[in-house]
């Protein structure tokens, strides 16, 4: 790896250091300390290199040189923290992910907030049913199913009578790839313990979580409509629904109902509000419906509501919403705000915006395609865009 010439190389190398013995300690979570946080910044989905992740941080000046973020710095993960790159990378990849989730646990609660994403999920979710053995072997048939982007739907179909309790094959070979079982037993952990959180409240009204919510989801979770602005009642909702399920769960999948429905063979694919992306493609029509889903209607969110969210990236967003103007690009902050009829969606921070009005940021930034110069986090206090001088 080369020797430490630099401070920034010094700071790199003593979070790898702090991360491996974080990883050989097991699963265990650091709580909060209290400590009053200046900076509060919200990082896209991290589904890339734990080294990618370190150097992103550096470039925007948060890493200490103890190998954690600075003191003044508040951190928040909006989830997906596993499964990126090919399938030579996949050992790589899984050693990575788990370097990441057991660094950011390392950190006191309240400082690296750790949210819940789909990726997340699917380790106690769809493949709950797997250990090691059992999940490389489906992955080797899986392999043979799925190549180059293309299903073999015979091969699907044989693949599925043997392994029910997934919805493809691509999920195993690609979307949940670089599956390990104590990467399962890390979620498990963080989830009973309280640290991997479903929503979390940043201010008057100003929400961060994975995928969005929508007035449907809010009533699922028991919140009555008066309070759907109510950024600290929609988190309330949101965490207690999740924990109370989690308090309750001892084997098997973990299922939220009306909320988070994972996929398998006979269902299709996962549905719910760590799955669900905003849509007005006509075919997604009928899809936006009923919960829980894949597709939301935008014009269905919470007027008074910014949403802080990961799970999509700007190519994926402008498919959905039929964007045709400029064109998609990894690592910038985006917006959509609507009105309840009309919907606007643009590349940087959202403009101000009226109580009759709700918006949606997107953070996920496409990190693993993205230059670390290029990538652009949130800021809670300013609400805008942050993307670092050179360093």
């Amino acid at each position: 790896m080369g020797g430490v010439n630099t401070p920034r190389d010094a700071r790199l190398q003593a979070a790898r250091t702090r991360a491996r013995h974080a990883v050989e300690a097991g699963p265990r979570s650091s709580p909060p300390d209290g400590v009053p946080r200046r900076r509060r910044l919200v990082l896209g989905d991290p589904q890339a290199p734990f080294d990618k992740v370190l150097r992103i941080l550096e470039h925007h000046g948060l890493l200490g040189d103890d190998g954690v973020l600075k003191p003044d710095v508040q951190l928040l993960s909006v989830g997906d923290h596993f499964d990126w790159g090919p399938p030579s990378e996949r050992d790589a990849a899984a050693e990575s992910a788990l370097a990441l989730v057991a660094w950011f646990a390392s950190h006191p609660a309240d400082q690296v907030i750790m949210l819940l994403g789909n990726h997340d999920l699917g380790r106690v979710g769809e493949l709950a049913g797997f250990d090691d053995a059992r999940f490389a072997q489906a992955q080797a048939e899986a392999d043979r199913v799925y190549q180059h982007g293309v299903t073999d739907e015979a091969g699907e179909r044989a693949f599925l009578e043997r392994w029910p309790l997934v919805p493809t094959a691509e999920l195993v070979a690609r979307d949940f790839g670089n599956f390990r079982q104590v990467q399962r037993d890390w979620v498990e952990h963080l989830l009973r313990v309280r640290r991997f959180r479903t929503a979390h409240v940043a201010g008057p009204g100003l929400l961060v979580l994975h995928a969005g919510v929508t007035h449907e989801d809010l009533e699922v979770a028991g919140l009555a409509r008066e309070h759907h602005a109510d950024a600290h009642a929609v988190a309330q909702a949101l965490n207690t629904t999740v924990d109370e399920h989690v308090t309750g769960w001892t084997q098997g999948r973990l299922e939220i109902p009306g909320l988070h429905q994972p996929g398998d063979a006979a269902s299709g694919e996962g549905t719910g509000i760590f799955y669900q992306r905003p849509s007005f493609k006509p075919e997604d029509a009928e899809r936006t419906r009923q919960t829980p889903r894949r597709r939301f209607d935008p014009r269905r969110l919470p007027a008074g509501l910014t949403q802080v969210l990961g799970h999509t990236r700007d190519k994926r967003i402008r498919e959905l919403m039929g964007v045709t103007s400029g064109v998609a690009r990894d690592g910038v902050v985006r917006h959509l705000v609507t009105d309840g009829a009309r919907v606007t969606c643009a590349h940087g921070a959202p403009p101000p915006t009226s109580a009759a009005e709700a918006v949606l940021v997107f953070v996920d930034g496409g990190m693993s395609h993205c230059p670390v110069e290029d990538y652009e986090l949130f800021d809670l206090d300013t609400r805008a865009a942050v993307r670092a001088a050179a360093r």
